[in-house]
């Protein structure tokens, strides 16, 4: 059976900081994976700046709330759900990534979790696994899966090349340019038709 991985933030909904940077005015926080690969270093940086503005979790899940799936995102999912297992496979949190999930009509999703105080700061963050996007596609296929993977950003390319066929979607000229032996698609039609041709 061939299993679909898809990456959230930039595939199936907007990039969840950078919605919040332009809510909060702090545009140092547009900075995402696609620019900064080490995710850690990543992180660590953003959660500075939080505390730099003396904000936490609460305020980042208004804006959350307001994010609304990319137009055509959860009929291509629905789509693709009923042809076959799909994993949202995503290096975002617990937190952030359930109230999403309801708009799409809640697939599984395969995150991380942020260490928060009782006055809601965000104190730390716990990664599921190491590389867990490479992992999870690696653990999928030790269960006798193939893999199906398509996503927009560095920390994608991992479980797009260990996969049997994967996708660079609404991706960056530099990341596309520095991959390409990776198809790169722009619209859920072709995504679509190219992940069928693989079930």
């Amino acid at each position: 059976m061939t299993v679909v991985c898809l990456d959230l933030e930039g595939v199936l909904v907007p990039e969840i900081w950078i919605a919040f940077a332009k809510a909060s005015g702090i545009s140092e926080l547009t900075r995402t994976t696609r620019e900064e690969p080490d995710y850690d270093k990543l992180m660590k940086w953003r959660l500075e700046i939080l505390r730099q503005h003396n904000l936490g979790l609460p305020e980042i899940e208004a804006i959350i709330q307001t994010i609304e799936p990319m137009e055509g995102a959860k009929a291509f999912l629905d789509e693709l759900r009923s042809l076959t297992q799909v994993f949202i496979v995503s290096d975002t949190f617990t937190q952030f990534g359930m109230p999403l999930m309801k708009k799409l009509g809640y697939p599984t999703l395969l995150c991380n979790s942020l260490q928060v105080d009782q006055d809601g700061k965000i104190t730390d963050y716990t990664m599921r696994v190491e590389n867990s996007k490479l992992t999870t596609v690696k653990a999928l296929q030790a269960m006798g899966y193939e893999t199906v993977a398509a996503g927009d950003s560095y920390n994608d390319l991992g479980m797009i090349k260990a996969s049997k066929a994967g996708f660079l979607f609404k991706s960056t000229d530099k990341i596309k340019a520095e991959n390409p032996e990776i198809p790169a698609l722009e619209t859920y039609e072709d995504l679509l038709k190219a992940i069928k041709s693989q079930l």
